[in-house]
């Protein structure tokens, strides 16, 4: 199953189509910066039942030089069929487009891309027939940006370092940096960085701090993301509200009745914020002979 950080890795490129300039060189790879870039079809399936796709293919025309051809892999994990895969791939874009191809591997932990980044050789250990060496972008290569100045340098690449390095330590200030120059960036820019960084961490811890982020320092923001955001606080509100209300029911009919609250009792009804627990006290409390009783048969 294809997991939203897989799809951030690589859409990054067909919304930022000059990306790969601003990898290579944070990568130390010296490739001419394109004129122009093309997304091409990923599909790369031959009339075999067998169905193969690159995740993204873009076209790159140099001013000076033959085009390149970039295929895009996100990998969230080792996996030992991959390289064969991979040599297909380089293989089928050679022969379909008769241009050089490049592959590029995105990763979010460190021991993937090490993995990713070896030379796999194909062929008798004697006489190697062929051998692929992809260019891998990941935690251990990529920049760790918090300085909004070099945010705003190039946008698209921290976005993509913010991908990369969902579980760094420095998260936090990682994504604030983003926000913080997002704040003064036009919306139709701010918003797919927005949705492509919640998209690429995934279910980490740091999603929930750029979620966070998103809602404070970005409320003005209409993204499906930020709206998103805004209505679960809003339901979060309502259902903290409710729970506060049913707490004082308890609360004040045990006082109606005349019946003496203990500080404990009172502490662990307010800090209760399940409506079925709340209803059963509240139930138990217009017969419980003390308070403490409210909390028998639960």
């Amino acid at each position: 199953m294809v997991s939203s950080p897989h799809e951030a890795m690589h859409r990054i490129f067909q919304e930022y189509p000059g990306l790969f300039s601003g990898v290579s060189e944070a990568l130390g790879i010296d490739f001419p910066p394109p004129v122009s870039v093309t997304v091409l079809p990923n599909d790369l399936t031959e009339t075999s039942p067998v169905e193969r796709r690159v995740d993204t293919l873009l076209r790159l025309d140099p001013q000076d030089g033959e085009p390149l051809l970039l295929a895009v892999e996100a990998q969230g994990r080792k996996d030992p069929d991959k390289p064969a895969s991979w040599a297909y791939y380089a293989s089928y874009l050679l022969t379909k487009y008769r241009l050089q191809p490049m592959l590029l591997v995105v990763c979010q932990d460190r021991a993937t891309a090490e993995w990713a980044a070896r030379e796999v050789s194909f062929g008798p250990r004697q006489w190697p027939l062929l051998t692929l060496r992809p260019l891998v972008a990941g935690p251990h290569n990529m920049p760790v940006i918090t300085d909004p100045a070099e945010v705003r340098k190039d946008l698209a690449l921290a976005t993509l370092s913010a991908i990369t390095h969902a579980t760094h330590p420095d998260a936090g200030a990682i994504l604030k940096s983003m926000t913080t120059v997002l704040r003064d960036t036009p919306q139709s820019i701010a918003d797919p960085i927005i949705e492509l960084i919640a998209q690429g961490l995934g279910k980490h811890p740091a999603a929930q701090q750029w979620r966070k982020l998103v809602a404070v320092d970005l409320s003005f923001y209409k993204s499906p993301i930020s709206e998103e955001i805004r209505d679960e606080g809003r339901a979060e509100g309502r259902a903290e509200g409710a729970a506060r209300r049913a707490a004082e029911d308890v609360l004040d009919i045990l006082e109606v009745r005349g019946i003496d609250v203990p500080e404990a009792v009172r502490e662990r009804v307010t800090g209760c914020g399940d409506p079925e627990i709340l209803r059963h006290w509240h139930r138990r409390a217009v017969t419980a002979p003390t308070a403490e009783d409210i909390f028998t048969d639960e």
